[in-house]
């Protein structure tokens, strides 16, 4: 799409450490993406001080004073209430399209619900997923659902490996992506029975996904699929496994150096491959589930993030907008009657 008018909007008030990390990362994500524009919405008092830090970044904000912000504690139910938030005003920034796409490191719960509200699902899709990309041994795989839907029915899981299948081709770069459902085997008699469903459904309709069956948690790092699809209570606690794994891997390599004076002697031998695993597993660069499903782009950024992390989720954002993501789903989907499919499905199953 064309980028003359590649404008993000920001929730500055988002976040454990806003507005300062979110100013912090828009400076490191403008100095990469020199054509984009960014929509701020928080409070200026708060905004400004620090945003004047940052000239070349100030060049290309504007901001939208607000002093409602959207709380950790706060539930969905109740934020959706309020139209002045700087969350739902940036959200709302791209139902009018003023900014192709949001980006939020604040409450999870009530950015899902804000967006279902403003955006609205694409026609056709049951239910939006969160989606993020992840590490394996060998480059990277899309994981969805990662925590909007905590029971999830067999459409809504097909559903899922379309849009994955949809986004590994255009974030990976990937021709025909694999395909797996998370399972706690990989025999086809396993498994609760949606996810038996879904795997029937997939395998025998025209969706033309590259279908590889199950796939156990613990093979996940080890490349055997590009997109792994799960509900969102199990996809969560899946990821939240994973991230702190790494972070258990890294602060172990760091006690065994710092223990062992025969590592210490080794570790300027060492440093290059350790400085490139611990960017390997770096969550930060990892950072930036998108809400998938919607008739907009939102992301969501981790809450304790640093700048980087920030940075990280607004490029994320710029690249699905420069590759018209939404409207990819959108077409893609129209091509598949996942209604009448699982109907066949269902009555051949029983």
């Amino acid at each position: 799409m064309s980028t003359n008018n590649l404008v993000i909007s920001i929730d500055a008030m988002g976040g454990d450490n806003s507005p300062r990390i979110v100013i912090e990362g828009l400076a490191i994500a403008a100095k990469k993406n020199p054509d984009a524009k960014f929509l701020l919405f928080g409070d200026e008092n708060k905004v400004m001080p620090i945003l004047n830090q940052y000239p070349a970044l100030l060049k290309v904000c504007e901001l939208r004073h607000t002093t409602e912000m959207v709380h950790n504690e706060d539930k969905p139910s109740s934020v959706i209430r309020n139209r002045n938030t700087s969350m739902y005003m940036a959200i709302d920034a791209v139902r009018k399209g003023e900014a192709q796409a949001i980006v939020s490191a604040g409450n999870t719960g009530a950015l899902m619900a804000i967006s279902k509200l403003v955006l609205k699902t694409i026609q056709k899709i049951h239910r939006p997923a969160i989606v993020s990309i992840m590490p394996h041994q060998n480059g990277k795989y899309v994981m969805l659902d990662l925590g909007a839907n905590t029971e999830c029915n067999a459409i809504n899981l097909a559903e899922f490996a379309l849009m994955g299948d949809i986004l590994a081709r255009h974030a990976l770069g990937l021709k025909k992506p694999r395909v797996a459902l998370l399972n706690i085997g990989a025999e086809e008699m396993k498994g609760k029975e949606e996810i038996k469903q879904a795997a029937h459904m997939i395998k025998n309709s025209h969706m033309n996904l590259d279908f590889r069956g199950y796939v156990e948690p613990h093979e996940i790092p080890n490349n055997v699929a590009d997109v792994i699809v799960a509900d969102g209570f199990t996809g969560n606690i899946a990821l939240k496994s994973i991230e702190g794994t790494a972070r258990l891997v890294i602060r172990l390599l760091k006690n065994a150096v710092k223990k062992s004076f025969m590592a210490k002697l080794g570790l300027p031998f060492m440093l290059g491959v350790m400085l490139r695993v611990k960017k390997t597993m770096d969550p930060r660069l990892y950072n930036g589930a998108m809400f998938v499903g919607l008739n907009g782009l939102s992301v969501k950024s981790h809450g304790g993030t640093d700048a980087l992390g920030f940075s990280v989720a607004v490029n994320n954002a710029l690249m699905l907008v420069r590759q018209n993501f939404v409207a990819t789903i959108r077409e893609e989907i129209e091509k598949v009657d996942l209604d009448e499919l699982s109907q066949e499905v269902f009555y051949d199953v029983y």
